[in-house]
């Protein structure tokens, strides 16, 4: 391995104690756009200033993750390098902490790696946080839940398990977590669990239940008041979508109207995916399918929501056909 230590250059080394040190990098899955909407919320709203500077160069495959550029009438007005970086920020109570954010890599993940341990060793980092929002089938109507790891396990303690052993693949913030933890410092990760019919919206529940869970972690103090307005505004949206469908919700027992009440034991009932520009304006049942094919009737119900002529909503109800 070549010298990890010359991917990064570094600004005078600030005078703080054992920081703790928040992944968001982009580029694995980020349903509901939940760890950009973090980042980004806590770039602009607490006071920070960069630290280290990665050499994107040799980490990044351009023509996979490329940059932009902006054209104005008859020429080229501007470029937007890719910036791989990581930010002094210091909280609400302000407390120092360290935020490493951009472009996941992708070449030279190990090298990389051990540049971002030299970094942790370098600051004195007593922890790392990664940050993550998977798309699963939860609904909009209940408390958004999280999928907690940690090295130590516990670190987690508190939290619910969800997964037994599984295999997924791979990302740099995970491995970051994982090489860490071999290297006994403290690490854990939070995935909060983004209703796949609202994945493709910008979803602030997601974003303001991780900064909770990082906040929770590093006994930090970071600001989501604004991210939960916007879910509000964002709920109530949604909800008057649903709720102009009405005739949907009681296409199958036990299913549960659109409401902050538990969904049965005979089922759930998530939709998706909704457009907020455009409202759901009637139902339309669509045969009951497992995905399979044409005429495959086994699995559970699917029913289509159109509005004009484009699908707009799924709802898959647990064993109902």
């Amino acid at each position: 391995m070549q010298d990890p230590t010359a991917l990064f250059t570094i600004g005078a080394l600030p005078d703080i104690e054992r920081p703790v040190l928040v992944q968001a990098l982009d580029g694995f899955i980020d349903a509901g756009n939940g760890r950009r909407l973090a980042r980004e919320h806590l770039l602009s709203a607490l006071d920070s200033e960069p630290l280290v500077s990665f050499d994107v160069d040799q980490l990044v495959d351009y023509r996979s993750q490329r940059p932009e550029m902006t054209f104005t009438t008859d020429h080229w007005d501007g470029y937007t390098p890719p910036d791989l970086a990581v930010h002094l920020v210091r909280d609400l109570d302000d407390r120092s902490f360290l935020l490493l954010h951009g472009p996941e890599p992708d070449m030279q993940w190990e090298r990389f790696i051990a540049a971002v341990q030299h970094l942790v060793s370098t600051l004195g980092v007593r922890l790392v946080i990664g940050l993550d929002a998977i798309p699963m089938a939860v609904p909009h109507t209940r408390p958004a839940t999280v999928i907690a790891h940690g090295t130590p396990p516990t670190l987690v303690a508190d939290y619910p398990k969800w997964l037994p052993t599984i295999r997924v693949p791979a990302s740099v913030g995970n491995l970051i977590e994982y090489r860490v933890g071999e290297a006994e410092t403290p690490a854990c990760g939070f995935a909060v669990a983004v209703p796949h019919y609202l994945a493709h919206l910008d979803y602030p529940v997601a974003a303001s239940t991780l900064l909770n869970c990082a906040a929770r972690a590093g006994d930090l103090s970071l600001p989501t008041e604004a991210l939960a307005r916007a879910a509000e505004v964002l709920r109530v949206d949604i909800d008057k979508q649903v709720a102009g469908a009405a005739d949907c919700w009681p296409m199958a027992p036990g299913c549960p109207p659109p409401t902050n009440s538990r969904p049965s034991s005979s089922g759930t009932c998530p939709t998706g995916p909704i457009r907020t520009t455009a409202p759901l304006h009637r139902c339309w049942p669509g045969p009951a399918t497992s995905g399979k094919g044409p005429g495959d009737r086994r699995g559970p119900a699917v029913r289509v929501l159109r509005a004009d002529h484009t699908a707009l909503c799924l709802i898959r109800i647990t064993g109902y056909s």
